[in-house]
C-alpha cells in the first residue's frame, strides 16, 4: 500500500504546528522515514501552492491556512493525478466465460461509484480536521497538547521547537 497520502498529511500537521519552519530531517524523525523521500513530497506539496521552503532557510512553511487544505488537494499534489482511483479491473477476463464476459462493466461500474464517493468525502475534509481529531484524540487519551509540549518534543527528535 502506497503511504504517500498519509506520510505528506503527517508532514502538514507537523508543519502546521510548529512555530518555527520544519526541515525535511525533522519531519522525517516524525514520520519514521528518511529525509529524501521527505523531500519528493514536500517537492510535491510546494509545486501544488500548499508549502513553500524559501532558498538559505531551512524548512516549510504552509501557504494556506489548515481549513482551506482539503485532503483531496493534498491527494492530488502527492499522488499526481486529479481524483483517487481506488481498484484496478484485471485485464484479461475470457469472453467466453459468462462471468468473464460481464465482470468489466459491472465491477467498472462499482469501482467508479466508489472512488466518486471517496472524492466527495476527501474534498470535504481539510488538514483542520485532521489537526482537530489528533487534539481531540490527544485529550481523550490524556496526552499534552503538541503547543504545550514543545520542549519535550525538542529533546525527542532534537527539532528546534517543532511540534507533532
Amino acid at each position: 500500500m502506497d503511504t504517500r497520502f498519509s506520510s505528506a498529511i503527517h508532514a502538514l500537521i507537523l508543519i502546521s504546528q510548529s512555530a518555527t519552519p520544519v526541515n525535511s530531517e525533522q519531519i522525517a524523525v516524525s514520520v519514521g522515514t528518511n529525509p529524501s523521500y521527505i523531500r519528493k513530497l514536500t517537492a510535491r506539496l510546494n509545486k501544488a501552492g500548499i508549502i513553500e521552503g524559501r532558498r538559505g532557510i531551512s524548512g516549510f512553511r504552509l501557504l494556506r491556512q489548515p481549513g482551506d487544505i482539503t485532503l483531496l488537494d493534498i491527494y492530488r499534489a502527492v499522488m499526481d493525478t486529479d481524483s483517487v482511483h481506488l481498484f484496478d479491473l484485471h485485464h484479461n477476463p475470457n469472453d467466453a466465460c459468462i462471468v468473464g464476459h460481464n465482470i468489466r462493466p459491472v465491477l467498472g461500474g462499482m469501482f467508479q461509484q466508489m472512488d466518486d464517493d471517496v472524492n466527495h468525502r476527501l474534498q470535504g475534509m481539510t488538514l483542520a480536521d485532521c489537526i482537530s481529531d489528533m487534539l481531540a484524540y490527544m485529550a481523550r487519551t490524556g496526552q499534552a497538547n503538541p503547543r504545550q509540549d514543545a520542549a519535550k518534543h525538542s529533546s525527542r527528535t532534537g527539532a528546534a521547537d517543532a511540534r507533532e
